[in-house]
């Protein structure tokens, strides 16, 4: 059994990078009328108490999410709107995880598909979207999961894929996981975070993805310092394959700004086409 819970980690810079590339897609795809499919493959367990023991053990929300202010952040406005109806004190001490995210979006005809193969979280998630009808929590590996869902019915679909990389051949299994997915339905959007731990396997992983025939695949990555290797994750990144058209625009604002924000001495970002269409 894998150990890694995000319960330890929500809140912070990834999460914030994470979410903001999520709430765009999502935007592009609720102004079509059409219905579409949401589909999380490692949903941990949905809300995250900003004062539990296991979120006060490292605190990083206070280097992420804490530090980006309402009121001089404009441009993030539908983000901070999700955050507060999960907080109605009006004090930050939940963080709305990615199927939370999601949900602030979802219509009557959309549907969630989550999946999360920790017992605990799992559990946490079921009772946490227990009153979202339109949402479907497994216990079962998100990888297979997804495979088994596509072409979704709806015909539309965006797909988060988020793994702990925990263990390290997940750099491998998700290039295969989207690459065969991809095979089965070629008109969908996949979204796929990534933590720079060692800067080589996100090398590697750039390169399956130039070499793969997939088009239209975009790169945006947020780093708090310069990379470093053995010493934590010094920056995070999100791969999107077919991405809506405002998303580059959007994020090319929005990215100088959190690393003069969030990051220290040696910080950048990546704002790039990886593939063309």
């Amino acid at each position: 059994m894998l150990s890694y819970r995000h319960s330890y980690h929500a809140g912070n810079h990834a999460d914030v990078l994470k979410h903001i590339v999520l709430i765009e897609i999502l935007q592009h795809f609720t102004k079509k009328d059409s219905q579409f499919d949401y589909i999380d493959t490692h949903a941990g367990a949905g809300l995250y108490n900003l004062k539990s023991e296991h979120a006060a053990k490292l605190q990083e929300y206070t280097q992420g999410i804490a530090k980006i202010k309402p009121e001089e952040w404009p441009e993030l406005a539908t983000y901070f709107d999700i955050i507060a109806m999960n907080n109605p004190a009006g004090k930050l001490n939940i963080y709305p995880g990615s199927p939370f995210i999601a949900e602030y979006f979802l219509r009557k005809k959309d549907r969630s598909w989550l999946y999360e193969l920790h017992p605990k979280d799992a559990e946490l998630l079921s009772n946490n979207t227990a009153k979202n009808k339109r949402t479907r929590v497994m216990l079962e590996d998100g990888f297979k999961g997804l495979l088994s869902l596509l072409p979704p019915v709806s015909r539309r679909g965006l797909v988060l894929i988020d793994p702990s990389y925990e263990i390290k051949t997940d750099y491998a299994l998700v290039f295969n996981t989207i690459n065969d997915a991809y095979n089965k339905f070629s008109t969908g959007t996949y979204v796929l975070w990534y933590p720079v731990t060692d800067r080589k396997n996100i090398d590697t992983l750039e390169r399956r993805f130039k070499r793969s025939g997939i088009k239209n695949i975009q790169q945006y990555e947020l780093a708090i310092a310069p990379d470093q290797f053995g010493t934590g994750m010094s920056a995070s990144g999100m791969i999107v394959i077919n991405p809506p058209w405002t998303l580059k625009k959007k994020m090319s604002q929005i990215l100088p700004k959190l690393v003069s924000t969030l990051g220290g001495e040696g910080a950048f970002y990546k704002c790039e086409e990886l593939v063309g269409e």
